[in-house]
């Protein structure tokens, strides 16, 4: 089939500003996105520009917005789309370095200021073993490990286009993915952090993140345990 793809384009060493460039492809309804940038680049313009890594759907790195929505470009089939006129552009809310490729410093910055790491100051066990831990504890917070930190959730966020400073979904998910470990020291820090003036409550529980999300994570619903936690002060 034939497909239009308009492509929003940013090549930093001639462009002032972004604009669409319009590209004609023929591709099997079957092909993915990523398919078709690939062919793109490789048989019509060889300087588009976009990240991809593993193209399954678990590196996160080619998150883009097609057709409005943040997915991953990996993921979305042609024949799952509205139509053969296809639009991508780079996700919302981050700068703009080249094309689909955008800066993800910022974003990485805020995943880092909730601690996302084991904080536990006990000895380990003898003998070399790990510190256990039973089923029912390790489904406690087994949603919110599956994050790959693209972007897509925090990027669909009104609150996070409104003011970049807030931390964003992603860095609250993975925040919880520790606040709810048994086995982690580091709640009572990482909710404080949590309970700034950038931190959870500036959701506004639109649920675009949790809409935008490829791995399916309840992220709306994760953010608000953190609320709880927070006003209780306790974490169950």
């Amino acid at each position: 089939m034939q497909y239009q793809v308009k492509i929003l384009r940013f090549l930093p060493e001639q462009d002032d500003r972004p604009h669409f460039a319009t590209f004609e492809v023929e591709a099997d309804p079957a092909d993915r996105v990523l398919d078709v940038l690939e062919q793109i680049r490789g048989e019509q313009d060889g300087t588009l520009s976009f990240r991809r890594s593993c193209a399954h759907g678990v590196c996160g790195s080619d998150a883009m917005r097609i057709n409005g929505r943040n997915v991953l470009a990996c993921k979305v089939l042609l024949q799952d789309l509205d139509s053969t006129a296809i639009v991508v552009e780079p996700l919302l809310g981050l700068r703009v370095i080249k094309d689909l490729i955008v800066d993800m410093e910022p974003f990485f910055d805020h995943y880092k200021s909730v601690l996302p790491y084991l904080i536990n100051d006990d000895p380990l066990p003898g003998d070399g073993k790990e510190r256990l831990q039973n089923p029912a504890d390790r489904d406690r917070f087994d949603d919110t490990t599956k994050c790959i930190l693209c972007a897509a959730c925090t990027t669909a966020c009104p609150s996070f286009w409104a003011n970049d400073e807030y931390v964003g979904p992603a860095a609250i998910v993975n925040a919880h993915r520790f606040i709810f470990d048994s086995r982690d020291q580091g709640a009572e820090i990482r909710l404080s952090i949590l309970n700034e003036q950038m931190g959870v409550w500036r959701c506004r529980t639109v649920f675009n993140c949790t809409e935008a999300c490829p791995r399916d994570i309840k992220v709306t619903q994760a953010i608000g345990e953190v609320k709880r936690a927070i006003q209780t002060g306790r974490v169950e």
